[in-house]
Parts: structure tokens; sequence; C-alpha cells
């Protein structure tokens, strides 16, 4: 991590039973992502936790952590959040749709998700919102009435 941004240039998979680094799948997929300042405050506030160890969250052992046992703890806390359990893939589609409620461009999201094309991102990670039909509802009667 430099300068608040994060590089994804690999990840780590279960192969044959054993944890290991692997590429990531796609060209798209290794990109670098800005964070935001409270980000890098936990993410600097964990590796010094973490002390020398390669990993930013390390396994017991000082290793990298099971890609099972990150789902895991992902439904740990949504459970004492009173959450329904989620796969990691939905939160990617979350992403998607706050982001576009919140007005980040489509090649923007693309670029975010690691995605190759945008028409590939609107076709499976947007969703229609009531609350864009509406805007869409008022903004086309804006432009019918000549506001």
């Amino acid at each position: 991590m430099k300068r608040g941004d994060l590089r994804a240039l690999r990840q780590i998979s279960r192969i044959n039973g054993e944890v290991v680094e692997a590429p990531l799948k796609t060209k798209n997929a290794y990109r670098t992502l800005p964070l935001a300042e409270d980000t890098v405050s936990v993410l600097l506030g964990q590796k010094k936790k973490a002390g020398s160890c390669l990993w930013v969250f390390p396994s017991p052992n000082g290793g990298p952590i099971f890609p099972d046992s990150v789902l895991h703890m992902l439904h740990r806390v949504l459970k004492r959040a009173g959450l329904p359990k989620v796969r990691f893939h939905d939160l990617q589609h979350t992403f998607a749709t706050l982001a576009l409620q919140n007005g980040v461009d489509i090649k923007t999201r693309s670029g975010m998700l690691g995605r190759f094309s945008a028409g590939f991102t609107l076709d499976i990670y947007t969703y229609v919102t009531g609350a864009a039909q509406c805007q869409a509802a008022q903004t086309m009667a804006g432009v019918l009435e000549g506001k």
C-alpha cells in the first residue's frame, strides 16, 4: 500500500488443499484502487498489529488466511450485526449498485470491479432501483417542461 492506494496483484487460493498465492483471473483484475483516508488509517493500524509479518491480516501461524476462514469471519460479523449471510460476490453487486446510486460513472465502476468492459458491468452489476426510476422521471419531466 502506497500513498493511499491498494494494488491488486495476486490472490490467495486453495489448490489441492494447500493455501497458495496465485495470479489473478484476468488481465483487468490487476488494478490500483484509491482508498479513503479512514480506510488507510485502519489498514495501517492493522499492519502495525501484524508487526514484521508479510500479511496485513495474517493467520495465527503468520501465513495468509485461508479463503474459507475469511468467509466464516464475514458471516460472524454479519450475524452479530443482525444481517443476513451474503457471499463476497454479493458485496460486489452492492458496491456497484451503491456507486450507481451515488453518481459514480460506469467506466470508474467497471475499473474498480476489475472488469474488461463497462458493458459487462452494466449487464451484470447494475440494477434499476426505484429511487433511480423516480429521479429519471423527475429529470424527464423537467426536460419536457423546458426547465
